[in-house]
C-alpha cells in the first residue's frame, strides 16, 4: 500500500448523526466524521461520551434518530447486508457459543456474512492470533486473553475492509497487547482501514494516525496526531542552577520563566514549533548576560494525556 491515508478516498462517512434513546438520553448530537482508507483512527472520550454508541450506529447494531452513514459507499440502513460485510467489529464483551470450538466459532462468523468456506484463511487467521494450537478447544476452556483472541479472529473471518476495535485492550496482558498491535500494523498495510475506542491514551499516541475526541456526544476535534502534539504540546526547558537564585530578573519577565520552590530550578515553557530554537538560543544568552549558571538542563513535553484532559477542562 503506497499512499499515505490523508490521499486515500473516505471509506467511512458520517453526516449530521443523532442519536436519542426512549428515556431522552441523547447519546450523539450532530456527528460529522470522514475516515479513510487504510488509516488507523483513534476515537477518544471519557466513560458515557458517545463512542460506543457512534461504533454501534456505524456497525448497524444501533439505529440512529437521524443522520446518515456509508460504509465504502454503501448505506447502514437501505444497504445493510452489504454495508455490514464490509465491517469487523470487536466488541467490548464476549457474545459466543461457549461450547463450541474455536475453528467452529470462527468459521461460523464467516458464514454468517455469506462468504464460502475458506479453511486456508481461517487457519491463517488462528495462526496470526497464536489461536491455532487451540483450534479444537471450547471456548470456555480458554483464558480470558484467548477469549479476546476469538473475538478478533471472529472480526477477520469475512476478510472485512474496515475493523472497529472497541476497548480492545482493556484488562488484557501486556503480551496480548503487543501481538494485537503488530497485527493491527500487519492488516493496515494491506490497507484495512481501522478504527479504535481505547482508555489507553498511550496506544493512541503509539499507534494513531488521526485522532478524534468525543465528548457528551458531539465530535470536539479531529486531528492528525503529529498536529494535534504540535498544536496542544507543551515543551518545558528546565534549568538545573548551580546557586539559589532570588529573584527572576525584571527584564526576563516576559519570558514566561518560572522559579522552583527551592530556587534552584528555572523553568522555561514554550509550544512546539513556535519560535523554537532561536528564541533558547536568545534566553541561554540572556542567562549568561545576567551572571545565571547552571549545570544541566532537560526537556519534557506533555503527553496526549495531558492534552486530553486539558481540552475537556476547557469545555466544563
Amino acid at each position: 500500500m503506497g499512499e499515505p491515508p490523508h490521499t486515500q478516498p473516505i471509506v467511512i462517512s458520517v453526516e449530521k448523526l443523532s442519536k436519542t434513546y426512549a428515556s431522552g438520553f441523547r447519546a450523539l448530537h450532530e456527528v460529522d466524521l470522514e475516515i479513510r482508507r487504510g488509516e488507523i483512527f483513534a476515537l477518544l472520550g471519557p466513560n458515557g461520551a458517545g463512542k460506543t454508541t457512534l461504533i454501534g450506529v456505524i456497525c448497524g447494531i444501533v439505529t440512529p434518530t437521524r443522520g446518515r452513514v456509508l460504509a465504502d459507499g454503501h448505506d447502514i440502513v437501505s444497504d445493510y447486508r452489504a454495508a455490514r460485510s464490509k465491517i469487523g467489529l470487536v466488541p467490548q464483551e464476549l457474545s459466543t457459543d461457549l461450547f463450541e470450538t474455536v475453528r467452529a466459532t470462527v468459521s461460523f462468523s464467516r458464514g454468517l456474512f455469506g462468504k464460502p468456506k475458506n479453511p486456508a484463511h481461517i487457519e491463517k487467521v488462528l495462526r496470526d492470533l497464536s489461536l491455532w494450537d487451540k483450534r479444537d478447544s471450547r471456548i470456555m476452556t480458554l483464558s480470558g486473553g484467548m477469549k479476546r483472541r476469538v473475538l478478533i479472529a471472529k472480526a477477520l473471518s469475512h476478510e472485512p475492509q474496515i475493523l472497529f476495535l472497541d476497548e480492545p485492550t482493556a484488562g488484557v496482558d501486556v503480551e496480548l497487547r503487543r501481538d494485537m498491535w503488530a497485527m493491527v500494523r500487519e492488516l493496515r498495510k494491506t490497507g484495512v482501514t481501522i478504527i479504535l475506542t481505547t482508555h489507553y491514551i498511550e496506544e493512541a499516541e503509539q499507534m494513531a494516525d488521526r485522532i478524534g475526541v468525543i465528548d457528551r456526544g458531539e465530535i470536539v476535534l479531529v486531528e492528525e496526531k503529529t498536529t494535534l502534539m504540535e498544536k496542544l504540546g507543551k515543551k518545558q526547558l528546565i534549568f538545573r542552577l548551580k546557586r539559589p537564585l532570588e529573584r527572576i530578573p525584571p527584564d526576563l519577565g516576559g519570558r514566561g520563566l518560572e522559579l522552583s520552590n527551592d530556587r534552584m530550578q528555572l523553568v522555561y515553557t514554550f509550544h512546539s514549533g513556535r519560535g523554537g530554537s532561536s528564541s533558547i538560543a536568545d534566553l541561554l544568552r540572556e542567562l549568561t548576560d545576567h551572571g545565571i549558571a547552571f549545570d544541566d538542563l532537560h526537556t519534557t513535553e506533555s503527553s496526549l494525556e495531558e492534552i486530553f484532559v486539558t481540552l475537556l477542562r476547557s469545555r466544563s
